[in-house]
């Protein structure tokens, strides 16, 4: 069958696939576009999400459990408007699991793992400056400060979550679209640092390693393709560093209910009021930690962060050309058919004449010739002249 130029087979599309006569590069760019104002969509909505919540937590609560209720109120939001977002402009069907909480088997393992790998790195930030300068540590062991350590406990949990969802989640994923994974890990881990300078006593130094920080984090979803490594790895090193070593956390210093410390040794290492993700010391433990990271994702990179196969071409139904070679391949071969036999029967008043010797054919080939040639005059007539 000939099909005319500029025309195409119809095939069962979608009325939301894109019309292959687009110009692919037209169409590419297109969908990058798209994407990058779904980044921008969802970064205006992040910041809608933190007003609408901080004045919810206000309203409903006061004391020790504002910060609480304002984590879990930002939470459910960001949850719940980029769970709206993927389904209505995405076309997910599970959204929660698009944007990087998916239900696995290995989900508790990587958490775990980024906890060890979070919690081995703030031990290598801290235990310079305990063998140089020292720590000057304060216990307190009142009832109520062991409240306000699981009350802390609890924080930080939903902090990590909500920030890895902001920043690792929905916008991450459509700015991956956009431009790449290179340059959006990039963008992003600048803008994580951007949003750290709101913190107390935050500096240049605090924003560059804070940059590295958001860069490890970044890495830590794509090996993955998951929120769980990168949650537990940013949970566990900012418990360490606040409930374990009482220190500051990114210039917060209300987390070290029961243990206080006052780092003493050169700004490079201790970071000052920051704590230590102010100082220079932190630069180097996070490029070992990223060369470790890949180390021990390489599994998990393997299953999960292979590249997407994209469908081009014609439409082609593989699972039912497999079945039809199945059932093609299974099928009871038929028996060979006999051999089918001519047989030719001449009439019985037609039949052969006997076998003739060479020198008599050659006789009757010539009295056939001469016959021919001669013409015979009828025996009525005299000849002329007789």
């Amino acid at each position: 069958m000939s099909i005319p130029p500029g025309t195409y087979p119809s095939s069962p599309r979608s009325s939301h696939d894109p019309d292959p006569r687009v110009n692919p590069r037209f169409r590419r760019n297109y969908s990058r576009m798209r994407a990058l104002a779904f980044f921008v969509i969802a970064a205006a909505y992040y910041a809608v999400a933190e007003r609408i919540a901080s004045l919810a937590a206000g309203g409903l609560s006061s004391g020790d459990w504002m910060d609480p209720v304002y984590r879990v109120a930002l939470l459910f939001l960001l949850l719940f408007g980029y769970s709206v977002m993927g389904y209505i402009f995405q076309r997910q069907q599970h959204p929660l699991s698009s944007m990087g909480l998916v239900k696995r088997v290995s989900a508790g393992r990587e958490f775990a793992l980024g906890a060890a790998v979070g919690w081995g790195m703030m031990v290598a930030c801290v235990l310079p400056i305990a063998l140089t300068g020292g720590l000057a540590l304060t216990f307190w062991t009142g009832i109520h400060q062991f409240e306000l350590l699981g009350l802390d406990l609890l924080i930080l949990v939903l902090a990590a979550l909500v920030e890895e969802v902001a920043f690792r989640g929905y916008a991450f994923q459509r700015l991956i679209e956009a431009i790449g994974p290179a340059l959006a890990t990039l963008l992003m881990a600048v803008l994580f640092a951007l949003r750290h300078l709101e913190n107390p006593d935050a500096t240049a130094a605090s924003t560059l390693v804070t940059v590295f920080a958001g860069w490890l984090l970044a890495i830590a979803y794509l090996r993955t393709r998951a929120l769980w490594l990168p949650w537990g790895l940013h949970f566990a090193w900012n418990a360490t560093m606040g409930l374990l070593f009482g220190l500051p956390i990114s210039g917060i210093h209300v987390f070290s209910p029961v243990i206080e410390a006052n780092a003493r040794g050169p700004f490079w290492m201790t970071g000052g009021a920051y704590g230590p993700e102010g100082g220079f010391l932190a630069l180097p433990v996070l490029l070992v930690g990223i060369v470790i990271l890949f180390k021990v994702t390489r599994s998990y990179a393997w299953q999960y962060a292979q590249p997407v196969i994209v469908p081009g071409g014609v439409p082609v139904d593989i699972d039912a050309a497999a079945r039809r070679q199945h059932e093609a391949a299974m099928a009871t071969p038929a028996p060979p058919a006999p051999p089918q036999f001519v047989q030719i029967i001449l009439p019985a008043s037609a039949a052969p004449p006997p076998p003739s010797l060479p020198s008599q054919v050659a006789t009757a080939d010539a009295i056939n010739s001469q016959s021919q040639s001669t013409v015979i005059a009828p025996q009525d007539e005299p000849f002329p002249g007789g």
